[in-house]
């Protein structure tokens, strides 16, 4: 397997296991606050792995707060009774970066179970027909698809892109804030491109799904397969 595929791999895997151990442990509580949660997130992937580094603001959303992307700084939410709210991680393990989100939802609400479903669906539906077209899907097209899967599961997609490029920290300063290293609508560039170093390319793709009329959206990213 290409070493540096494997080593995104395996920072994907711990990543993994440390959003599975905050079901497990119950983290997730009514009454807490965005910023706490994130706090009690961050300690325990200090427990797990010892990591401290990560190559993005860590992103904890509730309520209304989970219909803006990435770049917006809201004030913090306290969680509810039957909020939906989602995490966006994006630890480093040994200078191999992750990112990694997912969404929870707090009760019952069928609504907010739906869009929770929806989102992980719509990914994988993504996924495969990135992998149909490999050869020349661009991210345009990719953003373009995504946007159909918004509408196909009754939603609107909530963000100007639905994805970027991962690799070795700092993959930022690396590569750079250009369009080609998004999955944006403006990018034609194939998305199997080589890099600048003539060097294979790898991506996280996003599903961020949104309801405004009720005012919550949730989330999904992990690394696209690139097989």
């Amino acid at each position: 397997m290409h070493n540096k595929l494997s080593k995104l791999l395996e920072a994907e895997e711990k990543a993994n296991r440390l959003f599975a151990e905050i079901s497990a442990r119950g983290l997730i509580q009514s009454g807490l606050t965005e910023k706490e949660l994130n706090a009690r997130v961050y300690e325990l992937a200090f427990e797990l792995f010892g990591i401290k580094k990560y190559w993005h603001k860590r992103i904890v959303r509730a309520g209304k707060n989970t219909l803006l992307p990435y770049k917006h700084n809201p004030q913090h939410l306290t969680l509810q009774q039957d909020d939906i709210l989602f995490l966006d991680f994006g630890p480093v393990f040994e200078d191999w970066e992750a990112d990694f989100g997912r969404t929870f939802v707090i009760g019952k609400d069928a609504h907010k179970l739906k869009l929770q479903s929806d989102i992980e669906l719509a990914w994988h539906d993504g996924q495969a027909y990135y992998l149909q077209n490999k050869a020349f899907i661009t991210g345009a097209g990719l953003y373009a698809f995504s946007q159909a899967l918004a509408k196909k599961y009754g939603w609107e997609f909530g963000n100007t892109h639905c994805g970027h490029l991962i690799g070795n920290f700092p993959h930022e300063k690396i590569q750079g804030e250009e369009i080609i290293n998004y999955i944006h609508p403006e990018n034609t560039l194939s998305m199997s491109a080589p890099d600048k170093l003539g060097q294979q390319r790898f991506w996280i793709y996003e599903i961020h799904f949104v309801d405004k009329a009720r005012q919550i959206g949730g989330f999904f990213e992990q690394m696209i397969a690139s097989n």
